[in-house]
C-alpha cells in the first residue's frame, strides 16, 4: 500500500489540512477557520472468541484515530462483513459491543453497509471534530523532545497464541483490557499539554508508526527497548512462536530504516514490531511536559527521545 499510495497523485485543495500523503493516523477537511472535521475508516477479522468483545474492540480501535489527533469523535458509520449461513445472533452481538463501545465514547452510530462475505469483519468508519490549529499530526516530532507511550506491547502476539490454544488466561485478559480502553483519556490529558507530535500504534506496529512520525518531521525516533511496556505474556507468546505474519511483514519492510544499538535480546526486539489492535498513543513534546503527563496518565511511560535527524530514521537503544 505504501508504494501503491506514492503512485497516486495528490489533487490539491486548501481545505485539505491533512490527507494520505503523510501517512498520519487520519485525514483532516477544514469547514471554517475553528472547525475541522477528523476522518478515519478501520475494519478487521475477529481477534478474539466472544462476538460482543471484538465487536467492542472493533470500535475502540476505529475511534483510535480521532484521539490520535486530538480530535473528539462525533459519528459513526458501521461496515459489516458476514457470511449469510451464519447465525445472525452472532452478528447481533458484533454490533451490540460496538455500540456500547460507541455509547462510552459518546459517538452516535448513524448507519453503515453491509456485505455477504464468507469471513466475518467488521469495524466503522468515524468521524470527529478538532479546531484547525490544534490538530496532533504525525509530523511536528521536535529534536529534544520525549517520547511517552500510553499502551503496553503485545495484542498481536497473544492474539496469535490465543488462536493457537497456547496463551494463558491471565495474557488473553491483560491483552483484550487493554484493547477494550479507549484512547479518549489518553487524548484529553495531552491535550492539557503543548504536544508537538502524537500517533497511535497500530497495524505497523511501534517501530512502523515511530517511522512514519520520524519521516514526517524530518528526525530520528531513539526508543530504549528495555523501558517499552509489555503485556503479561508477551515474550511467552513469542517465544512459543506465536509470531503473526503482520509482525513478520513489519519486520521485512521497516528494519532497513531501523539502526539496532540495543543490548536487548531478539524476542524483545520482534515485539517492538508486534502489530498492535487498539494499541495506545505515541506522543512527542518537551522533556518537562513528558514527565508531567507521565505523573497524570496511568500507564503513561516515557519510551525514548527525539534526535536530529541521523542516517536512520528510528534507532533503538
Amino acid at each position: 500500500m505504501d508504494r501503491v499510495l506514492k503512485a497516486i497523485p495528490k489533487i490539491a485543495n486548501p481545505n485539505v489540512l491533512i490527507g494520505f500523503d503523510t501517512a498520519d493516523d487520519a485525514g483532516v477537511y477544514r469547514l471554517s477557520d475553528e472547525l475541522a472535521l477528523v476522518q478515519t475508516v478501520d475494519f478487521f477479522t475477529p481477534i478474539v472468541d466472544d462476538p460482543f468483545t471484538f465487536g467492542a474492540i472493533a470500535a475502540a480501535n476505529s475511534l483510535s484515530d480521532v484521539y490520535a489527533m486530538g480530535g473528539r469523535p462525533i459519528s459513526a458509520l458501521s461496515i459489516v462483513a458476514f457470511p449469510a449461513d451464519q447465525d445472525i445472533d452472532t452478528l447481533s452481538e458484533i454490533m451490540r459491543g460496538g455500540q456500547e463501545k460507541m455509547r462510552e465514547a459518546g459517538c452516535a452510530i448513524l448507519g453503515g453497509h453491509s456485505v455477504n462475505d464468507p469471513e466475518i469483519k467488521f469495524g466503522y468508519a468515524v468521524t470527529g471534530l478538532i479546531h484547525p490549529d490544534k490538530i496532533k499530526a504525525n509530523a511536528g516530532a521536535r529534536a529534544d523532545d520525549a517520547l511517552i507511550f500510553t499502551k503496553a506491547l503485545g495484542t498481536g502476539v497473544i492474539g496469535t497464541a490465543l488462536k493457537r490454544g497456547i496463551a494463558s488466561e491471565a495474557a488473553v485478559r491483560a491483552a483484550t483490557d487493554s484493547m477494550l480502553r479507549l484512547n479518549r483519556t489518553a487524548c484529553e490529558t495531552m491535550l492539557r499539554f503543548d504536544v508537538h507530535g502524537c500517533t497511535d500504534i497500530t497495524g505497523f506496529g511501534l517501530i512502523g508508526h515511530a517511522r512514519e512520525m520520524a519521516l514526517a518531521s524530518h528526525v530520528t525516533l531513539e526508543i530504549e527497548a528495555a523501558r517499552v511496556p509489555l503485556l503479561p505474556g508477551a515474550l511467552e507468546a513469542v517465544a512459543a512462536g506465536a509470531t503473526p505474519g503482520g509482525l513478520k511483514n513489519n519486520k521485512e519492510f521497516a528494519s532497513c530504516d531501523v539502526q539496532n544499538a540495543s543490548t536487548a535480546g531478539e524476542k524483545l526486539l520482534d515485539l517492538l514490531y508486534d502489530p498492535q489492535t487498539s494499541g495506545g498513543l505515541l506522543i512527542a513534546l518537551s522533556e518537562p511536559d513528558a514527565q508531567a503527563l507521565a505523573g497524570a496518565l496511568e500507564g503513561a511511560i516515557r519510551i525514548g527521545r527525539v534526535v536530529p535527524r541521523d542516517n536512520k530514521p528510528v534507532r533503538i537503544v
